[in-house]
């Protein structure tokens, strides 16, 4: 529904409460300025119920009157139209119809608009002594919109009480679901029970009086009162009195130029005034706590949070220290058992397996970038009877000897690999033939000159190798086929001599220095 739709289908509703006949006959009578004190008082005495709530009031020590008040003439005559009207108003606002609402307390509804009632009156005693009786019922009818919110449109105060439960500003969150908020609505009934302009404003305004422009002292004095007067309600009314406090203090000063000492005098004396008001006016409240006491608790509880806090911090550095061992435990089983699962047992480099996946998955990157792609297959001569001569245990250093050797030719990036008993694979990702030849003869120089000794004794190996290249445009060669053809090379340089290079396809291409020995 839009904003107009919804202001409709409220100000139509047969399900809102209706002020009183006296209250709204009240209203219609005073607005014109030729009606006298005994048409007033002959209205309000034809209700002998609301006449002598009225005189018990006007006579208590909410007026603090020097002599006794007999009757009402007398009274408006002492006190003011004004300030009977106040009453009348007061006493028919707190006797309105509480109509069941699912989630919606009245009474704490009620009690926390007395509470804003007689703070605003008590506020504005220090700024504007004629403003105290509008100040205190344009404190009790401010939120008057949230009762309306919650005859009309229960379901949708529920969606609006989560989400102010989930940290959303309250007229925010009526804004979203409903397209109005309870300002607008209490703006609308007031007008609808004839309320005068001076009681309809800090109702659209009491939460943002700052936006009032119309440059009305009085007006814009009484909805900055009726402000901070929802302000210190909250401090006795929410569950987070502290910031509700903290914000009376500076809105205080801040809109009505109020010093610390009147604010802390106010804050003094409110809870012991609301509660005596509340007798006067028929309602059993009893605010047990000054705002100083509240404040303490709170900041109690606020102490025994951030212990809990502390609390919860350090369990939670224990957890990520034992977190932290716990992962690397992880990485070390995971090395281990990538050891197992990737690496030859003897010689620590990759194991076949893995030399097999990775060759297929540079193929794959090599002809996604065009990129040529190298194969070394490397075999120690003779190494059969290096076995049979000096033993398979010298046989198994000097294979992992040998392979330290050739990593350090390598780079960081290039594969090593067992392919099985004494024969080795080198990739090459990205690199041609001319560059894997070189590499190819760095290998076979470094091992020639290498001299691996132990228990006292030293030796000499050879290697013969052969290399194949897969050029940026071959589509077709697979890794099988790619193994192949560096074999094959590798045959041919064992065939020429051994201690040698040789690249496949290119017989003439082999580096012919022959091994020193």
């Amino acid at each position: 529904m839009s904003r107009r739709e919804i202001l409709q289908r409220v100000l139509s509703s047969d399900s809102l409460p209706t002020l009183p006949t006296v209250a709204a006959k009240l209203l219609s009578i005073t607005s014109d300025e030729e009606t006298t004190v005994r048409e007033i008082a002959e209205l309000i005495s034809h209700d002998m119920s609301l006449s002598a709530k009225v005189l018990r009031v006007v006579n208590s020590s909410f007026y603090s009157l020097s002599s006794k008040v007999g009757n009402i003439q007398q009274a408006v005559t002492i006190l003011g139209i004004q300030a009977v009207r106040s009453l009348v108003l007061s006493f028919s606002l707190l006797n309105l119809t509480r109509t069941p609402c699912r989630g919606f307390n009245h009474k704490i509804f009620w009690e926390r608009s007395l509470a804003s009632a007689v703070s605003a009156r008590l506020i504005m005693g220090y700024l504007d002594e004629s403003q105290r009786e509008e100040a205190f019922v344009a404190g009790l009818l401010q939120n008057i919109g949230e009762m309306i919110l919650a005859i009309e449109f229960p379901e949708d105060c529920e969606r609006i009480r989560a989400m102010i439960d989930q940290g959303c500003e309250e007229m925010l969150a009526e804004q979203r679901v409903l397209g109005v908020d309870h300002a607008v609505l209490g703006q609308a009934i007031a007008r609808k029970w004839g309320f005068p302009s001076s009681l309809v404003t800090p109702i659209a305004y009491h939460h943002k009086p700052q936006s009032y422009l119309s440059g009305n002292e009085a007006a814009d004095r009484l909805n900055k009162v009726v402000h901070v007067s929802y302000l210190m309600a909250g401090i006795f009314y929410s569950d987070r009195p502290e910031v509700y406090h903290r914000r009376f203090v500076v809105e205080s000063k801040k809109l009505l130029g109020l010093d610390p000492t009147l604010v802390d005098d106010i804050a003094s004396r409110v809870h012991t005034e609301v509660n005596r008001v509340a007798g006067y006016f028929g309602m059993q409240v009893n605010i047990e706590h000054s705002v100083e006491e509240i404040l303490q608790e709170a900041n109690t509880r606020l102490a025994q949070i951030n212990m809990t806090y502390e609390q919860m911090n350090r369990e939670l550095t224990e957890a990520k220290m034992e977190l932290h061992r716990l992962t690397r435990e992880l990485q070390e089983k995971n090395r281990r058992l990538e050891a197992l699962v990737n690496l030859d047992g003897l010689t620590g480099v990759y194991n076949h397996r893995y030399f097999q996946s990775t060759l297929r998955k540079e193929i794959s990157r090599a002809r996604r970038h065009a990129h040529p792609l190298s194969l070394i297959m490397a075999d120690v001569d003779h190494f059969k009877g290096f076995n049979d001569h000096h033993g398979h245990q010298v046989g198994d250093f000097i294979l992992r000897e040998m392979c330290q050797v050739m990593t350090r030719v390598l780079r960081e990036y290039d594969l090593i690999a067992r392919y099985g008993g004494e024969e080795f694979a080198v990739v090459l990702p990205e690199t041609d033939l001319d560059a894997a030849l070189n590499v190819a003869e760095k290998i076979r120089l470094e091992v020639a000159e290498s001299r691996f000794e132990q228990d006292g004794k030293t030796y000499q190996v050879a290697l013969s190798l052969g290399v194949a290249t897969l050029s940026p445009d071959d589509r077709a060669t697979t890794s099988d086929e790619l193994i192949g053809q560096a074999d094959q090379a590798l045959l041919q340089a064992k065939r020429k001599g051994r201690n040698r290079v040789l690249a496949f396809g290119e017989k003439n291409r082999w580096l012919d220095r022959i091994w020193p020995g």
